[in-house]
């Protein structure tokens, strides 16, 4: 062999190695930043935390899920204690079905629900709490939103007034931000109340929502505590943090988040980073093509494909190597 030929096999050799540990590095880090074992089995096919939106589960109430929604009945208020959903942009974009007006009793909750002769004649709107224009994606989940369990009494000038709007709010939030996690219901804490109908079921006085925005740059949650009257002040007025509704409440809102993420974005709100318009239908651009019905916008998706393929890989690397065990102590996988 020639000193040339000698001299130009080293330095292939050296581009190979190099080119190895290039690829070492990137494979480590990728370990690092992508889901680990336990967070890839909380994630669904459209990039949503499966179960994230469920607050903390409030003793001898019934949970109940139906389509695109999951509610906590409350048996002496006849009203659910909170209701959540994850709202996706797709979702609000892709809205087609019509609004049917289906209400009626949920024959899902053991104890019995409202009824509607309970609101007939009593002066009070039966107001959704999981808005039935959430859930313009799928026939069944519009369906769905009309059961008398996702009602509560509501004054009918807050419920197509300042409420609808509100509602109107969250879905523009969900298309800025890809998808956010909702969660609402009566303030069931401050009575005692006044009642409705034969099953005697409550007026709230106030009304609340939380929503997460838990997709990059940028984690944030906000609340808003609400009368169950006509609302004319601006919507900042009724702005809170998460841990103020938590307090009002007594409920635990969001507690799978990790505890040095729940601890941040719970306890203050930037109003500056959300905005308060709220969506119109009429605004989305003609170009504009949902992924799929139901699920979250393109690059949760493809990032959700990338991760799943990639936790497979790197499971089989560390396999074949015989570290599975060390590369889960080291936060590998």
């Amino acid at each position: 062999m020639t000193k040339k030929s000698s001299k130009k096999k080293k330095h292939v050799i050296r581009k190979i190695i190099f080119l190895l540990l290039l690829l070492l590095v990137i494979f480590v880090a990728l370990c690092f930043i992508t889901p680990s074992e336990a967070e890839m089995s909380l994630t669904g096919a459209s990039g949503e935390v499966i179960g994230l939106e469920i607050p903390a589960l409030v003793p001898g109430e019934q949970v109940i899920e139906h389509t695109g929604y999951t509610l906590s009945y409350n048996e002496e208020a006849e009203q659910a204690s909170w209701v959540a959903w994850c709202l996706t942009k797709d979702e609000v974009m892709s809205a087609v079905v019509e609004r049917d007006d289906n209400f009626r009793e949920d024959r899902s909750v053991r104890t019995g629900s409202a009824t509607l002769d309970d609101y007939r004649g009593s002066g009070y709107d039966r107001g959704h709490m999981a808005p039935a224009a959430d859930f313009r994606w799928s026939a069944e989940a519009m369906s769905d939103s009309f059961y008398l369990s996702n009602m509560s009494p509501q004054v009918g000038a807050l419920n197509r007034g300042f409420w609808a709007s509100l509602e109107g709010m969250v879905r523009q939030m969900a298309v800025d931000n890809e998808m956010v996690y909702v969660v609402t219901g009566p303030v069931l804490t401050d009575g005692p109340y006044e009642t409705i109908g034969e099953n005697e079921v409550a007026i709230p006085k106030q009304y609340y929502k939380v929503v997460l925005d838990y997709t990059e740059p940028e984690v944030k949650a906000i609340g808003f505590v609400v009368p169950n009257e006509d609302c004319d002040e601006d919507v900042t007025h009724y702005v809170r943090s998460i841990d103020e509704v938590e307090e009002l409440t007594g409920l635990d809102f969001y507690p799978l988040l990790p505890d040095d993420v729940e601890t941040v974005v719970e306890a203050e709100v930037d109003t500056s980073l959300w905005s308060f318009r709220e969506y119109s239908s009429s605004a989305v651009s003609e170009d504009y093509t949902p992924t799929v019905s139901t699920g979250a916008g393109t690059g949760a998706k493809l990032q959700n494909t990338f991760n799943e393929v990639f936790y497979e890989l790197k499971s089989t690397i560390f396999s074949a190597l015989g570290i599975t065990e060390l590369a889960r102590a080291l936060d590998l996988m």
